[in-house]
């Protein structure tokens, strides 16, 4: 079952011309209509589904600068800081609280890694705090095992996915963007090599930039125009409780499951590095880029033949732009929640809380999270296709960094000093031979 999500009203008609287009009205989109519209631009959001309908309501709701890959960790700094305000400016809540992130472990190895990354963040000014065995239980009243360790990020925080695409997209509206839902952007119109307008299921609609922000559905956008972006899809399996005892007020990670405390007094509950990959074209096109990335993170998943090879964002597809396409066949990506799973989710939470044992499931989805070679995403103008920008790829953890991937791709779009450096995101490492590494941590 899909997760709910705030509605939001569609505009009646869309325009027959404006300064930008944003396709997709994810956490990323959203906050580029936003902070574009902010300045003066006009903008049209659109989406084939709902806003917010996809990973940006399937995600745990953490909002972290923990554990972030280090080339991404400036961006997350700045996302937390508007995060911070973002309630009061937008005057609508996001359901964002500022109640630091607790991770804990039985693993030597898991604690290394945290420890190693703390150190390295300090030169960022990124201070968590290392926590010792007895600290960690401390931090955990009522839990059972004996942690070795953790790590406490107090300014890191929590928000409602339901809530915060949107509360943003509504406050983009406010400033004169306009919003269409159920409404496929098909291709791109160009003319002389640079984009010209966006061929809706509706009607084009003339404009000069274009921000693609379609999720696990870019890549196949963007292979219809003859661009090369490397995804790579995992379906994922989260779901959400009654009210419950409250053991975290924000976001506890410990050994195969974590929990993050949910406005409504429950938790979101999320099983780390755990998954389905089905095996799929467009995996089978980009599969040597994703090979050190699949050593490194294969413990966790499971494998497949199943729709993916036919159907979805990942199959290979031509179409007319004057014929329905792929994307109004599936105006929401609604994959359903392993069961296995979940019952994982349960059976670890009643054996680190006793207090936890025989929570009732409120709610149980699954989703696709698109991940890019080297894990952080691409936020940059498309060289070879003059006024098309991208904001994809987000790895499984674009929510937290929502806001600052909006504000930099709107800085880029409107040619302002980027909010923080931009070279880390930038397409071109996607397609000049870039060795792209192995992807940071999670």
């Amino acid at each position: 079952m899909s997760p709910p999500v705030q509605s939001v009203a569609s505009d009646e008609k869309i325009p027959r011309a404006v300064d930008i287009v944003v396709i997709g009205a994810g956490i990323a989109g959203c906050t580029a209509a936003y902070e574009l519209s902010k300045r003066d631009f006009s903008v049209a959001l659109l989406d084939k589904g709902r806003v917010g309908g996809e990973q940006s309501s399937r995600n745990w709701g953490w909002v972290r600068q923990q554990h972030r890959d280090l080339r991404e960790l400036p961006l997350a700094m700045k996302s937390l800081e508007i995060w911070g305000t973002l309630n009061e400016e937008i005057g609508a809540e996001t359901g964002f609280r500022r109640t630091g992130l607790l991770y804990v472990t039985t693993r030597p190895a898991d604690f290394a890694q945290w420890e190693a990354w703390t150190l390295k963040a300090r030169e960022y000014q990124m201070h968590s705090r290392v926590l010792s065995p007895a600290e960690a239980k401390e931090m955990t009243p009522g839990s059972v095992p004996d942690w070795i360790g953790g790590v406490h990020s107090p300014t890191d925080g929590r928000a409602e996915p339901s809530l915060a695409a949107p509360a943003i997209a509504e406050a983009a509206r406010r400033l004169g963007a306009t919003i269409h839902q159920e409404c496929a952007a098909r291709g791109l119109e160009t003319e002389a090599g640079k984009v010209s307008g966006v061929i809706t299921e509706k009607g084009v609609i003339r404009t000069q930039a274009v921000l693609l922000a379609g999720g696990a559905w870019s890549g196949l956008f963007c292979r219809r125009h003859g661009l090369r972006l490397p995804q790579a899809g995992v379906k994922s399996t989260s779901f959400s409780t009654h009210a419950a005892p409250e053991v975290a007020k924000g976001g506890l990670s410990m050994p195969d499951v974590t929990i993050r405390r949910r406005l409504d007094g429950g938790y979101s509950v999320g099983l780390g590095g755990r998954g389905l990959l089905e095996v799929s074209p467009q995996g089978l096109m980009y599969a040597r880029d994703f090979w050190p990335t699949f050593r490194k993170r294969r413990w966790g998943l499971s494998f497949s033949i199943g729709r993916s090879f036919f159907d979805g964002p990942e199959m290979l597809a031509r179409w007319s732009f004057d014929k329905p396409t792929p994307f109004e066949r599936h105006r929401t990506l609604d994959p359903g929640a392993d069961p296995k799973l979940v019952q994982l989710g349960l059976t670890r939470l009643g054996e680190h809380y006793p207090a936890l044992k025989g929570l009732k499931v409120a709610n149980a989805w699954g989703g696709l999270i698109d991940s890019t070679p080297d894990g952080i995403p691409v936020i940059s103008a498309v060289d070879t296709m003059p006024g098309l920008y991208l904001s994809a790829g987000y790895s499984g953890h674009g929510f937290g960094i929502g806001p600052g991937a909006g504000r930099l791709a709107a800085d880029l779009i409107a040619g302002d000093p980027p909010v923080v450096d931009p070279h880390p995101f930038r397409y071109s490492r996607m397609i000049d031979g870039t060795d792209l590494g192995e992807p940071g941590m999670m």
